[in-house]
């Protein structure tokens, strides 16, 4: 009888251990899914940026461009280090990008009001 109880144990014990890592895994699929759907959405708006900022000060004065370097640097990141990243690091990376998106909305909410001003 003790081995039987014994053997429901360890078989319990091992179906809750795969359960959790599963769902670690499945936590760690949604956070990469997240991060790479946040980047795509930074890199939209930094191209839609960047044309509207060209179309007002040209070429020289974009600052777009230190924003757009920030996403390579961040998608290289996310290449290299990303399979062994925490789900802390990843989440950190994505809240910094949502950030960047939000400022980038604000300044071209900005130029809107400029262009609106003028009209």
């Amino acid at each position: 009888m003790t081995v039987l109880v014994l053997s429901v144990l360890v078989v319990a014990a091992a179906a809750a251990l795969t359960a959790w890592l599963r769902s670690r895994g499945s936590r760690r699929n949604r956070a990469m899914a997240q991060l790479l759907d946040a980047a795509d959405a930074l890199e939209d708006r930094l191209r839609t940026a960047r044309s509207e900022i060209e179309a007002i000060a040209g070429d020289d004065h974009n600052p777009v461009r230190e924003a757009m370097q920030e996403m390579l640097r961040q998608r290289l990141w996310l290449q290299q280090h990303g399979q062994s990243a925490s789900l802390e690091q990843l989440d950190s990376v994505r809240a910094s990008i949502d950030a960047a998106r939000d400022s980038i909305d604000t300044q071209l909410m900005q130029i809107e009001r400029a262009r609106a001003s003028l009209h």
